[in-house]
């Protein structure tokens, strides 16, 4: 399992953004295509790993948390949560201030209740930011984070909390898988 997510990453292509040595990959930015094979393979792994026994909701954040957090709600029939860079000042609507290692945004959160019991998907982990300020507005709801599983983790980012990630890679000159989940 997650051979070819292994073997897609180690043939990623890396752009430099300022400082930062970021590598364009089907899953963490949809280009240049998503393959169906690699998203269902990715999605089963986190099916697999995920402790979704009582889960409310899956939450998921724009934009590449969406077709992975899409997959596992169709298997699992546990309903999706989209976290959103749109406001749409519905009742409820808690904004998140997040910060990358190469952006700074605002997410919108809505639809979660106090008591829900959630897990938190997304495609990579570099930095922490945008998950802390997930957690924090998840706690401002009044939600239990019972999950947390990335499908790559980039360094030792801290949230404060475990979490898991199918593959840890190190980028240098290239892409290179250091560790996996499966």
């Amino acid at each position: 399992m997650l051979e070819r997510l292994i073997k897609s990453l180690e043939e990623a292509p890396l752009v430099r953004r300022g400082e930062y040595n970021y590598f364009i990959h089907p899953i963490t930015d949809g280009v240049p295509q998503v393959e169906a094979s690699l998203l269902r393979e990715v999605c089963m792994a986190m099916i697999k790993v995920l402790d979704l026994d009582g889960i409310d909701r899956i939450i998921a954040a724009e934009a590449m948390g969406i077709p992975i957090g899409a997959a596992i709600s169709m298997v699992t029939d546990i309903p999706m949560n989209i976290v959103r860079k749109r406001e749409y000042r519905l009742p409820g609507e808690i904004a998140v201030h997040q910060a990358t290692g190469y952006s700074k945004g605002q997410l919108f959160l809505n639809g979660v209740k106090r008591g829900d019991s959630v897990v938190i998907v997304d495609d990579v982990i570099s930095t922490g930011g945008t998950t802390r300020a997930l957690l924090w507005a998840l706690d401002r709801a009044g939600a239990e984070v019972k999950d947390i599983c990335f499908v790559i983790r980039r360094g030792d980012p801290d949230i404060g909390r475990e979490y898991k990630a199918l593959v840890h890679v190190e980028v240098t000159d290239r892409v290179r898988v250091i560790d996996r989940l499966l």
